[in-house]
Parts: C-alpha cells; structure tokens; sequence
C-alpha cells in the first residue's frame, strides 16, 4: 500500500479497527489461557500481528494474531519442552521456517483448497461462534474465549457448555447482551441507512461503551444486578512503564540443542501456514473487491511476526478468520485497520487496561454473534444445494467436521469430499490450456481457451495465466469447448473480471456457464 493511499480510507478502517481491537482483547487473553502461556503472550501476539503482520503482509483485510487452532499444540509443546522461555525459542524458529516457506514459493497450496471447502469454513466458524458466543452471552463463563474446539479444555463440549449455560444465568450479563445484540440489529436494519454518522461510528462502539456503562452501574448499586470477575475482560494491569516492561519474556538460546524445540518448531511452521493460507482463502472470498492476497508474501510476513513474537514472549501467529471477519463486517477497506488495531491493543495495554476491565464478555459476545450470523445465514446453504451435490456434499461436510472436531480437522474432512469428486470427474475427462496472442486496433488480445475439464486443481495454473495478462489489454476467455467447469473456476473468473477494472483490462467471454442461485 502506497503511503499515500495508507489514509485513503481512514474513515472506514478507524471505526472498523477500533471494533477489531475491542474483539481481539478478549480472545488474545483467552487464547493465552487455553495455551497455559501467560497471559499478556497474548496480547502481544496481538499487538505484533496487527503491526508487524499487517505492515508486511499484502492482504488488504486479513487481521493476524494468536490462533485457537494452536492452542492445543502450545499446551503441550510448553510441557514436552519444559519452559515457557524454550516454548518462545520454538517459536522464533517456526518463524524462520516459514520465511523459507515463503521464499520458496510455498504459498501456491491456498489455491489448492476446493471453494465449497473454504465456504463450508466460514459458515462452520459463523454457527460455531455462535454456539460459543451463547454461554458468554447468558453469564457463563467456564471456558475461555477463543477456544473453538468441539472438546473443550474444560472437560466439557461445545453442546455441554450451552446446556450448562441455562442452568446458570446471570440476570445481568443477559440484560445486557440483549440490550446489545437489539442495539446492533437496529443499527445494521435502520439507524446505518438514516445518516451517514451511523456508518462511521459503527454499532459495536456503542455497545462496548453501553457495556461499560451498565457494569459501572452494577457495581456503583444503581442497578440491582453484578458481573463476576470472569465475566469482564481480565487483562493484565500494569502500574508503571517499568512494571508494563516485565510482562515481556525473552527466548532461552540455550535450548538450541534440544531436539523437543525443533520438532515443535517444524510443527508450528506447518499449522499456522495452513491455517494462515485457510484465512486467506476465506477472507479474500469475502472481500467486497476481490483483491487476492500473495500468499508467498503472506508466508513471509507471518514468519517475521513470528520471529518478534517469539523473541519479546508472545503466542506464535497466524491470520484469524474470526477478526479477519470482523474488520470486513464492520467496513474495514485496507490492511490500515489491522495496523491500527495493533496500535490500539499496544496504546491501551501501557495506559487503559484498568478501563478495559470493565468490559463485560456479554457485549463482545453480542458483537461476534452478530458476526457469527452474518457467516452462516441460511440463504447460504440453499444457494450450495443450488449448485449441486459436488458442491453440496463437501460444504455440509465441512460444516459438521469443524462443529463436530476443530478447524484443521473440519477442512480435511471437506477437502476429502472434494476429491473424492475431482477424482471422479478427472477419471472421465483431460484438460488443457492454450493462450493465444493477437492485436485488435493497437491492443494486445489474450485469447485463453478452456479445456473440455477444469477441475479445481486447474485454479492454480488458471489464476497464474490470468494474473500474467498485463494492463491495458484485452482477455478472451473461451469456454466454448468446455463440459464441465468447477464451480472455483467460475467464481475465479467473476472475481477477476470484478478486479481487472483496476487494471484497465477489457475481459470477454465465451460461453461462459454463469452460477445458477436461488
């Protein structure tokens, strides 16, 4: 991003920025509690992927930080290693591991993940924030924001969790996450289309400001309701610049000869590309504009945020579908809002966090289920069903692995689908590609025919041809040959006519099979 153009959009990304960094406390905390890590590892893992991943990255709204994927994988890494300081060195590595990821081109394995898989991602992340969200929300507060697993920390379920939820409401944190969640609707449905005002200060400020408020009237007795002390955000206060610098934790380089820390390192490397290289996926597919993200660049850019987290004490970082979502929902519109969103996590844990503490979960719970729903609204799984069981089948299974397991274990049983399909479709039919140049009065014409397949495994080589053609020229693309097209390939290619306007090229086509909705 040009620094120019860093501020272009200021009045979109401040007020999205500021809903990101009121979502990203929480679940920096209580990602650092699901870890065993402490806490404040947490929050820098927040304030170095805002900063420093959004700085390096390309991706326009993608928002990085400490991933619950990786939760489980700290936990017990902390204990096979031995120490917290050891656990940091791993980290630092795992770093410099995807740094030569990135280098080495590893970043084209996004484009490998099916459409309907990574659909099927962001609705099953939307329903099971949702079902998160909802003991928060009723005062419950037994497992710790952030984890996103079916089997919870706690012992419990997802399910479990909910359950116990209704048989230990807390009056107050229900008056207000529903005061919030109405007061978010009627933004969205009303207030949003009356003036303009409504649109840049954004409903979740209000909430999160209403929250504060109410809590401060809990505890002052004018309303006869209270909060317990694991029902606000709880994060670390520090009374002096010099005390605020001791939550700060340094690698142990003396365990460079450990085996344990470059297994683990190797291991994090991995999860948290794929995970990254998911967020991407996702996010770009979300992007009003669809702008695609580098993933070569992404690789990088997560590495040198996880060499500094690594380095200062904080969780190791991926992209996160959850604020990466939040920054779209709420009208972010370049990678400022995530930066900013670093700058704020950074400002208020030296200054503020005594008034972020009286934050109630229940407001941020109404926030994310707004967010949860916007994921996975129902007319989303009529328009799949609309396409067909190739696309149907792996979406729902997508779905019902990642409610049912986690992330990681939800999108290997979609991508499963998905080939079972691909194969099927490539056993009967070849493919191929031809561009051939031409000119047309002075322009320079991209003639692209399609093959009689195109499967999704083509939408690698398909975007690479299409990202080659340079500006101010004009693309055919012919599918006038073709059979049967993979439902990516097509999205892909509404995509790229939506972002070739910016490149002044012209893009015809041919026979093209456009999705069929409801």
């Amino acid at each position: 991003m040009n620094k120019k153009n860093m501020f272009k959009e200021l009045k979109s990304d401040l007020p999205a920025s500021i809903v990101v960094f009121f979502v990203a406390v929480p679940l920096c905390l209580g990602i650092a509690l699901a870890s065993g890590a402490p806490l404040f590892a947490g929050i820098i893992a927040g304030i170095v992927g805002g900063i420093v991943v959004g700085i390096a990255s390309g991706s326009p709204l993608g928002v990085s930080g400490p991933a619950a994927g990786l939760a489980v994988i700290v936990l017990t890494s902390i204990a096979a290693i031995g120490s917290w300081p050891a656990f940091l060195l791993a980290v630092v590595l795992a770093g410099i591991f995807q740094l030569i990821m990135g280098f080495a081109k590893a970043g084209f394995i996004a484009y490998f993940f099916p459409s309907a898989v990574i659909k099927g991602m962001l609705t099953g992340i939307g329903l099971l924030i949702i079902l998160k969200q909802i003991p928060h929300a009723l005062g419950y507060d037994q497992d710790p924001e952030g984890d996103l697993s079916y089997f919870q920390a706690d012992g419990g379920t997802t399910l479990s969790s909910i359950a116990s939820a209704f048989n230990s409401v807390t009056t107050g944190a229900v008056l207000i996450s529903v005061i919030a969640i109405a007061i978010l609707i009627f933004w969205d449905k009303v207030l949003i289309k009356k003036h303009r005002i409504f649109q840049i200060i954004q409903g979740p400020i209000v909430v999160v400001a209403l929250g504060i408020m109410m809590n401060y009237l809990y505890q002052s007795g004018a309303l006869n309701f209270s909060l317990a002390a694991d029902q606000v955000v709880r994060l670390p206060v520090a009374n002096s610049l010099t005390e605020f610098f001791t939550f700060f934790t340094f690698p142990d380089f003396s365990a460079i000869t450990n085996f344990k820390v470059w297994e683990v390192a190797v291991v994090l490397a991995i999860v948290a590309s794929l995970e990254t290289l998911l967020c991407v996926e996702a996010t770009d597919k979300l992007d009003p504009d669809r702008r695609v993200t580098p993933t070569n660049r992404e690789l990088k850019a997560q590495g040198l945020g996880n060499i500094l987290s690594g380095l200062i004490g904080g969780l190791p970082i991926t992209q996160v579908i959850v604020r990466s979502t939040a920054n779209i929902t709420f009208g972010g519109k370049t990678k400022l809002s995530a930066i900013l969103h670093g700058v704020f996590l950074l400002i208020s844990a030296m200054t503020i966090a005594g008034l972020l503490n009286m934050i109630p979960l229940a407001s941020l719970a109404a926030i994310l289920i707004i967010v949860g729903f916007k994921l996975a609204q129902p007319a989303l799984f009529r328009r799949m069903y609309k396409l067909g069981w190739e696309q149907f089948v792996p979406f729902v299974a997508t779905v019902a692995g990642i409610l049912a397991t986690d992330l990681l274990k939800g999108i290997t049983i979609g991508v499963l689908f998905g080939i079972f399909y691909t194969l099927r479709h490539s056993y009967r039919n070849s493919h191929h590609m031809k561009d051939v140049v031409t000119t047309e009065d002075g322009i320079t014409v991209h003639h692209i025919e399609m093959a009689q397949e195109v499967s999704f495994f083509n939408k690698a080589s398909v975007m690479m041809a299409l990202e080659a053609i340079p500006a101010n020229s004009k693309v055919v693309i012919d599918f006038s040959q073709s059979k049967s097209v993979a439902n990516d390939v097509i999205e892909l290619i509404k995509s790229y006519e939506i972002n070739a306007k910016t490149k002044n090229i012209n893009v015809e086509k041919i026979n093209f099979i456009e999705p069929v909705y409801l």
